[in-house]
């Protein structure tokens, strides 16, 4: 099994490269939460979303994406869901002021909010189905499950964190109030330009 598992194991953290460290709802948000908050306050985000990615893998590959597939309302609930929260998002980003904000009127995303949003994440839904349903680094599909789950967390952080840290180097080109507003109008356009995919396949149906 280990053999059979590190021959495939390359082609697995290929695939989770490209997929985390290509745009889509997360990076963005990564990267305007480094220009505004910097990257240390921006950590619980990065991490929240590297473990929700595992849960949402471990909750497919144990099951979920046979609920989806015998109730497939379900998914379409949650592809609406998305929409909506995302452009809720788009309009939270695009509007927001200074780097230099009063303690408590703004905060990065949490811990705990980073793993609940890949549960409305079109990209992160799409990134562990493809995993669950082509990457084979064992036969038996719960080690398969597992072994992808670790691969996710150990290959996707860093690449997350790129995005975290080009936003904090940008931190002091932005510090006009006037660059900052262009940057979030820009990154929030980002935001609803990368759920394209979904709302086209929202309106087909």
């Amino acid at each position: 099994m280990l053999p059979e598992m590190l021959s495939a194991l390359p082609a697995g953290m290929l695939f989770v490269v490209v997929t985390s460290i290509t745009p889509g709802p997360n990076n963005t948000m990564l990267l305007t939460s480094g220009v505004n908050f910097g990257f240390r306050r921006t950590v619980p985000h990065m991490l929240g979303i590297s473990a929700g990615v595992v849960v949402l893998m471990l909750s497919v590959g144990f099951g979920l994406g046979e609920v989806f597939r015998r109730i497939p309302v379900l998914y379409t609930v949650l592809e609406t869901a998305s929409v909506a929260y995302l452009l809720w998002l788009a309009w939270k980003i695009g509007t927001s002021g200074d780097i230099k904000v009063k303690t408590g009127e703004r905060r990065p995303m949490r811990f705990h909010e980073a793993i609940a949003f890949q549960w409305i994440n079109p990209k992160a839904w799409m990134m562990v189905l493809t995993a669950a349903t082509t990457i084979r680094l064992s036969t038996d599909f719960g080690m398969n499950t597992v072994a992808m789950a670790v691969v996710f967390y150990v290959v996707g952080l860093p690449c997350i964190c790129v995005w975290a840290a080009f936003g904090t180097g940008m931190r002091s080109f932005l510090a006009d109030p006037r660059r900052l507003r262009a940057f979030n109008i820009v990154m929030a356009l980002s935001l609803v330009a990368s759920m394209y995919p979904l709302l086209a396949h929202l309106l087909q149906r």
